[in-house]
């Protein structure tokens, strides 16, 4: 007999998980909207109409998911993640025969953003989180939601911690087209990447591999500036580089969301990823995946 998956947050990483999922599991999904079902149908998937910011939509989440793998983002306000509480509590209802049957695993896509700016600093998971942006802010809450849950319920629970998630479709052309600026080398800080298909695969090694409770840098191998990003990116798309200016002259210029980010520097190490979940990366650096898009 198939084990059962519930994903939450059908978009695009979910549906590259699915192809990789559908032959060993029986697949559920959560959509807002199920006539967006469609690509995940192909694939053996079974929808079920829900929104997490209803909580009363929810009723049938109970029961049906050994696995779950949670891909939701957040709310856009707040401090606390309510989109991941009222996951929990469904999952955590009695279902229509009284029984209260709770997942066995669940697996959260949350973000390194909740370490904050590092200064540059090489970390690993044991980085004491320090979450600036407000939507690192929910991540921090959710991650603590999810990993109490867990505990109380006895769920084995592991969170992946992913940084900017690029492929074919997930690039800054348009940014670089529209003559956007980056930082000059000398103030510009360190990024972190993962190709969307290793992304996938690396949520599949988690069903098989993760350890309760624990927490993985999911990132490739790159050691890379942003401003040398969007160069590379700029580079293998027959594009002109993007201007380069001091952090001063930011404001005005570059969004207060995307300043967020350049805001943060840091360096994420992978190996525990590597060792525990025996992850091989298709794309060990954003030279390979960009050149693999551009072709």
């Amino acid at each position: 007999m198939k084990k059962t998956v519930l994903i939450i947050g059908c978009g695009d990483i979910a549906l590259r998980t699915t192809q990789l999922l559908h032959s060993k599991y029986r697949l559920f999904g959560l959509f807002r909207n199920s006539d967006n079902a469609g690509p995940f149908r192909a694939f053996g998937l079974v929808p079920i109409k829900g929104n997490l910011d209803h909580p009363n939509s929810l009723k049938h989440l109970a029961g049906i998911g050994e696995i779950v793998i949670h891909l939701a983002p957040p709310p856009s306000q707040g401090t606390r993640d309510l989109r991941t509480a009222h996951l929990l509590a469904a999952l955590s209802r009695r279902t229509t025969n009284k029984q209260r049957i709770l997942p066995q695993q669940l697996i959260y896509i949350s973000t390194s953003g909740v370490y904050g700016d590092c200064r540059g600093t090489v970390i690993d998971e044991t980085r004491p989180l320090k979450p600036l942006s407000d939507r690192a802010v929910r991540r921090a809450n959710a991650e603590k939601q999810i990993r109490q849950w867990g505990i109380r319920n006895q769920i084995a629970v592991s969170i992946l911690r992913v940084p900017g998630i690029y492929a074919e479709n997930r690039l800054p052309l348009e940014r670089i087209k529209k003559g956007l600026p980056a930082f000059i080398k000398e103030e510009d800080g360190y990024t972190n990447h993962i190709h969307a298909d290793d992304l996938a695969r690396i949520i599949c090694m988690a069903i098989q591999y993760g350890k309760p409770g624990r927490v993985y840098n999911t990132t490739d191998d790159s050691e890379m500036k942003m401003g040398d990003y969007f160069d590379l990116v700029a580079d293998n798309y027959n594009l002109p580089h993007p201007p380069r200016i001091p952090r001063n002259q930011a404001t005005g210029l570059i969004s207060p969301a995307m300043l967020s980010f350049m805001n943060e520097s840091r360096r994420i190490s992978n190996a525990r990823m590597k060792k525990e979940l025996h992850s091989i990366l298709r794309f060990p650096t954003v030279l390979e995946g960009i050149r693999n898009a551009a072709e």
